[in-house]
């Protein structure tokens, strides 16, 4: 029964469009609707305050991180922010080198060190952390990044608005050498991008968790599996009603290219944290439980979705070959997964006609890698960034 109704050209034409619909809408459709929305509801960003009210507490969670734990708080402490309102929480989760010692060979009341002896998780580091900060806002960082001196002042003045909860900053990544790498630096300006646009309609899905702060009397403690803080976090406030919003202003600098080696660590496991999301949070999907529900499935749910989207997209295009309409989409399907893989062979071809569709493919496999994480890895495995030798020369 199965095969006779694939092989109903009705039904094969209408899984067709139906699926080309969903793709378009999840990497082009999307982004365009929200770019036009926040154009409809655009505020004025807040001027920064001459003397800022608020207390703000950074809070770093650092695995052997004693290669660059120093140059890290002394970037944070080079800042234009107040230095009589910042304090700096290192949370050492359970480091087996130098990182806690050299955290206090810093002679400065403001910088502190939590020591977590066994190894517990980022999220258990940040719960720790928070706990005991004393400010009013909590900023958000890692250790690899580098902030501008405005980016902590940059953040903190979207806090006089009371119905503001969250501010994620924008990370700036150096350009990927590769012909995949430059397909996912598109696609992260792409993110920023949508970021932007969801912040000035209502709020982004998500922060950047190198660089983003938040109201520390909201903050509820997160599990200790959670494997996207970075969206966990926002998203709770969301949900009580405050907004999350971006500023491009406020940013962190990062010595680390997406090249595939290193990006598919990092990308699998925020997908897997998406799976992770969904089947944690199966109300947050409806719109009587979270106004945010169509940008969460637009932004995060479809691309989980993507690959098999694509597959079926595929299967029923190669069903429908005997009509020449589809025949002529099946040729240009061929030939965009074959640009891909010579992306993907042939790393030094960056130009866009190859890295696109090498990035595209990379990143949908790492959705069918993230998948495989979610259901088989320890969350708690590898959260930590992963290393360059030696950082990349600026672009």
């Amino acid at each position: 029964m199965e095969s006779a109704l694939l092989n109903q050209p009705e039904f094969l034409t209408w899984a067709f469009w139906i699926t080309f619909a969903l793709i378009f809408h999840t990497f082009l459709g999307y982004p365009a609707l929200i770019a036009a929305l926040s154009r409809l509801k655009r505020s004025p960003d807040p001027a920064p305050e001459n003397e800022p009210t608020t207390t703000a507490c950074v809070v770093i969670a650092a695995r052997n991180e004693q290669d660059r734990i120093i140059d890290r708080i002394h970037n944070l402490l080079a800042t234009n922010f107040p230095l009589e309102k910042l304090s700096i929480i290192v949370v050492s989760d359970g480091s087996t080198d130098e990182t806690v010692r050299r955290v206090l060979s810093i002679s400065n009341p403001r910088v502190s060190v939590l020591t977590r002896e066994a190894r517990s998780g980022k999220p258990a580091c940040l719960n720790a952390g928070i706990a005991a900060a004393q400010a009013d806002l909590i900023v958000f960082a890692d250790a690899r990044q580098s902030f501008e001196p405005d980016t902590i002042l940059n953040l903190v003045r979207h806090f006089t608005d009371p119905a503001v909860g969250a501010v994620s900053g924008a990370l700036h990544i150096y350009s990927a050498t590769s012909a995949i790498g430059g397909g996912v630096d598109a696609y992260w300006k792409l993110e920023r991008f949508i970021r932007d646009a969801e912040a000035r309609w209502d709020s982004c899905i998500g922060c950047t968790g190198a660089v983003y702060a938040i109201r520390r009397e909201l903050y509820d403690p997160i599990p200790d599996d959670t494997l996207i803080d970075d969206v966990e976090i926002p998203m709770r406030m969301a949900i009580q009603g405050f907004r999350v919003l971006y500023d491009l202003d406020a940013r962190a600098h990062d010595s680390q290219t997406l090249e595939p080696a290193k990006e598919r660590i990092r990308k699998r496991r925020t997908l897997a944290g998406n799976y992770q999301m969904l089947f944690r949070h199966p109300a947050w999907l409806f719109p009587w439980n979270n106004r945010l529900w169509f940008q969460l499935i637009s932004h995060k749910y479809l691309r989980l979705a993507a690959p098999f989207l694509l597959i079926a997209l595929l299967v029923a295009n190669a069903l429908l070959a005997h009509i020449p309409l589809y025949n002529a989409l099946l040729w240009f399907h061929g030939a965009f997964y074959a640009l891909a893989i010579i992306g993907a062979l042939l790393p030094s071809l960056r130009l866009s006609v190859f890295s696109l569709p090498a990035g595209f493919l990379f990143l949908n496999l790492m959705s069918l890698g993230g998948l495989f994480h979610y259901l088989f890895t320890d969350p708690r495995e590898g959260w930590q960034s992963t290393r360059l030798q030696t950082p990349p020369p600026a672009a």
